[in-house]
């Protein structure tokens, strides 16, 4: 593919996942020769299992400890890969260029209060009038500043403060299609010339009670010991496992990335999300015509990470759109290494492919009964994220030479 000036590259990525902080980490395993150890927490919120947060030193991106107890722990996961994406683009230290960088993050609600969610719950059960009971407990219960602590765009606020990242400035909601939203702006403002750098990304703490209950509300959720992503079935509970997660990239254009010699992961050919009723076949033309892009670059350096909530019905729908559109590309699941992660579902899929195209990774199967293997370095990737509820995005990206 001839390159262009205008052309939207990945020269910075940030990740955090149950398998480790940082990129090495999850080179070491998207280039292994075999699957990753499965990292699941089974007890904690049995019998829901989570893929937990690894072990972080939240001083080395956020240095003051005030800083630090003022976010919440989604913030705090956020701001710290964050700042791992501009340390790798060899941005942390330039004010300037931070100065002029675009923001685009996208996230969800603030952690609840889950003991006074718990004490509403059981005073209900005595009384009738539950209304005026509601009205009681939120006057009288929450902490003045709780709400504050809420609003989604604190973890654009919170990285611009620990770093300095003072241009423009945009937060999404809406769960994975937020995602979506956020790196499809990026990547038009790039390529139309609006921006010429943007850091672009989200977290997500999946550790949390109001959030499982969130998941299980619809029975989404996966009940009881951990299985490979498409081995999931149905007696085992609705599919999902989250994943406490973060991903963080910094997007250049061509021309921008190469007058500062930087070294760039991949380019983004395209994206796109969209949205519309799944029923009567309606997902799947979706899904094929979002997919055009890929076409071009099937074969057996091609690749593509599903994001796939592992929903059973849409897992399988999707795993056959992507069977038929791109055949000989093998399919990789990446939630059932890492959990899925909401509004980080798309931005950790497009990190995942990034680092994969950068090594040439012949990526291992993540479910060995149901993935085939690699017979090539990885060339090409695309990234899928089928929202839980709404919501698809696709995206192609290309190796450098």
């Amino acid at each position: 593919m001839s390159k262009a000036q205008n052309d939207v590259v990945i020269t910075g990525i940030g990740i955090v996942t149950c398998q480790g902080v940082g990129k090495d980490a999850h080179v070491a395993l998207l280039t292994a020769d075999k699957a990753p150890p499965t990292i699941v927490e089974t007890e904690k919120f049995k019998p829901y299992p989570v893929h937990p947060l690894p072990e972080i030193d939240w001083s080395q991106q956020i240095p003051k400890r005030g800083d630090q107890r003022q976010m919440e722990n989604w913030q705090r996961i956020g701001v710290f890969t964050a700042g791992l994406a501009l340390d790798d683009a060899g941005f942390k230290d330039d004010l300037e260029a931070c100065g002029t960088m675009d923001m685009i993050v996208a996230a969800g609600g603030g952690e609840r209060d889950i003991n006074v969610d718990t004490l509403i719950v059981n005073e209900g059960l005595k009384r009738n009038d539950r209304e005026l009971l509601l009205n009681e407990k939120l006057t009288t219960e929450l902490r003045p500043t709780l709400f504050l602590a809420q609003l989604s765009n604190l973890l654009a606020g919170n990285i611009s403060i620990v770093h300095k990242v003072t241009g423009s400035s945009r937060t999404f909601m809406g769960e994975e299609a937020s995602g979506v939203s956020a790196v499809e702006t990026a990547f038009h403002r790039i390529k139309s010339g609006e921006s010429s750098h943007a850091l672009v990304g989200a977290a997500f703490s999946a550790e949390r009670l109001d959030m499982i209950l969130l998941i299980e509300s619809i029975n989404a959720h996966a009940i009881g010991d951990w299985h490979p992503l498409w081995s999931r079935k149905p007696e085992d509970g609705g599919g999902m496992i989250m994943g406490s997660v973060s991903a963080f990239l910094v997007l250049e254009s061509r021309v921008h990335a190469e007058s500062r010699g930087a070294r760039i992961y991949a380019t983004i050919d395209s994206v796109e999300g969209d949205r519309g009723r799944r029923d009567e076949g309606k997902f799947e033309a979706r899904l094929e015509r979002m997919l055009a892009p890929a076409k071009k670059a099937d074969g057996e350096a091609n690749i593509v990470f599903s994001g796939t909530t592992a929903i059973h019905d849409l897992a399988k729908r999707e795993k056959a759109v992507l069977e038929a559109q791109i055949p000989n590309s093998p399919i990789r699941a990446y939630s059932g290494i890492s959990g899925h992660g909401l509004e980080v579902q798309f931005p950790l899929g497009i990190a995942f492919a990034a680092l994969a195209v950068a090594n040439q990774a012949k990526v291992p199967p993540f479910d060995g009964a149901h993935e085939k293997p690699m017979a090539a370095g990885t060339r090409n990737a695309v990234v899928t994220t089928v929202g839980h509820v709404r919501g698809e995005g696709i995206a192609v990206l290309s190796a450098e030479a």
